[in-house]
């Protein structure tokens, strides 16, 4: 269709190229919502999970470590795996963006605003 267009043709060729990753983008920003991962912190005895937005979903805290003596450990337990779950969501959130930019010949780290 565009042969014998020279540049027309490359610059048609580069905008659909754009339209194409901006609607993936937009899929991707919509289905970030729902994708989780989990954080944790006392090897597994709280446990965060979040959405790769950076949503907290829920926490998990097993009760053996409800202790009123404890009261300030438990606090940086959840802390921790909150932090862990932002961390891990912040990841993926990356690594699902380096899927559309490798997708569109571009490189995988380019960093893309959400």
């Amino acid at each position: 269709m565009f042969k014998g267009l020279g540049q027309m043709g490359d610059m048609a060729k580069m905008m659909k190229a754009a339209q194409e990753m901006q609607q993936k983008m937009a899929t991707l920003q919509e289905d970030m919502h729902s994708m989780t991962v989990e954080g944790e912190s006392g090897a597994g005895l709280v446990k965060a999970v979040c959405s790769v937005k950076g949503e907290l979903k829920s926490l998990d805290i097993d009760p053996s470590i409800f202790n009123s003596d404890d009261k300030e450990v438990v606090e940086d337990l959840i802390l921790a795996a909150i932090k862990d779950a932002q961390t891990r969501a912040g990841e993926k959130a990356k690594e699902e963006m380096g899927k559309i930019t490798e997708g569109m010949g571009l490189p995988k780290d380019m960093n893309l605003p959400f």
